[in-house]
């Protein structure tokens, strides 16, 4: 029995049991997600071992629709709105075969996966939110289902929704923070009680009756500490802390979703089928990840906790306006912020503007 199953009681919709059950996914445990009175009990794919395969005896796999997709399991209509699908699974087949299924890294020394067996799917509130447990672990959405497997970590997929909730994050700490930019500058730290990523809001500036310039900026490990070449991220984060510093005031919002919310390690796969010739779009929806699946409610509430209702936002992409203002924060101008290419991020650059809509 895992030692994760012997702790204190939780009721299955506590958001805690979430949080439990996504460090059993990384540990390579099964958990169990309940909805109603259907419930799915899985494997991780890409953290199984021939012993943990052989001990959970699948019969199916769970995808994510992207993968399913990328795999031609579903038809156009399917693709265009996908949702988890089903496929039959042998565990004689081992671990490699599964997880050739699970990781398009692999695609091209397993280019002969098939013939796939697609099931009905019971249970469609318990399968996202296994796909969203998944993502939340930092794990590819892929996982093995048994029908009657033994000891699992339990949780249930409301309280899936309410991990994620960002109605729950608060402040957790403040202070004074001189930076290069400017030496008036107010970080601001949040966070939930069960998800240990914090997630930081840097006040630059004055706060008067003016709106603040607001950059809304996802963590980007490559990019933003070591330099990379391959994105923006980097010049970008130092080019708005400039702006806001040259404006009255301004926050910039950084938010803990690398990878646009698939996290690093899938990123830096994302990285690797773009070094096999696809592109960003093309990769994350391989790896079984929408394009965009980062959360924009949580930049919303942070700027409701520091009493910030309309901003002046500093983005290309239209979309983080239109997403933003749907979270209920008015945006009273959209602020471009260019930069120049280098060699290594055209193409990156390219694809932003002509897939996902970004603009100056």
């Amino acid at each position: 029995m895992s030692p994760l199953s012997r702790t204190s009681p939780l009721t299955a919709d506590d958001p805690a049991s979430a949080a439990r059950a996504i460090d059993a996914a990384r540990r390579g445990w099964a958990v169990r997600i309940a909805a109603g009175k259907g419930a799915l009990t899985l494997l991780p794919i890409e953290a199984a071992t021939a012993a943990t395969l052989a001990a959970f005896g699948p019969d199916r796999i769970l995808l994510s629709g992207e993968r399913a997709a990328t795999l031609k399991l579903t038809n156009q209509l399917a693709a265009a709105s996908p949702g988890p699908v089903l496929i039959g699974f042998d565990p004689a087949d081992g671990v490699e075969r599964g997880l050739a299924i699970a990781d398009p890294s692999l695609d091209l020394a397993w280019p002969m996966k098939g013939p796939f067996r697609t099931l009905p799917l019971a249970d469609e509130t318990c399968a996202r939110a296994a796909i969203a447990l998944a993502r939340h672990a930092g794990l590819l959405p892929a996982w093995y289902v048994a029908e009657n497997a033994g000891d699992a970590v339990e949780t249930s997929a409301a309280a899936v929704a309410a991990f994620a909730d960002p109605s729950r994050l608060a402040i957790a700490a403040r202070a004074r923070l001189p930076v290069s930019a400017s030496e008036a500058a107010e970080i601001v730290a949040f966070r939930t009680p069960e998800d240990p990523r914090e997630h930081v809001a840097l006040i630059v500036g004055e706060r008067d009756d003016s709106l603040p310039v607001v950059r809304l900026h996802s963590e980007c490990l490559t990019g933003d500490v070591f330099g990379s070449l391959k994105c923006d991220c980097g010049p970008q984060l130092h080019a708005a802390l400039h702006e806001m510093a040259h404006a009255t005031w301004g926050v910039l919002l950084y938010l803990r979703q690398e990878g646009r919310g698939i996290g690093l390690v899938n990123k830096l796969r994302a990285y690797q089928l773009q070094d096999q010739g696809f592109d960003t779009v093309d990769a994350n929806t391989r790896l079984g990840f929408p394009v965009e699946a980062r959360d924009f409610g949580i930049a919303a509430q942070m700027l409701r906790l520091i009493a910030v209702p309309s901003v002046r936002l500093m983005t290309n992409n239209p979309e983080k306006v239109a997403r933003l203002e749907a979270e209920g924060i008015r945006v009273a101008e959209r602020l471009p912020l260019a930069l120049p290419a280098n060699p290594h991020n055209q193409h990156y650059l390219a694809t932003k503007r002509d897939r996902t809509g970004h603009q100056l």
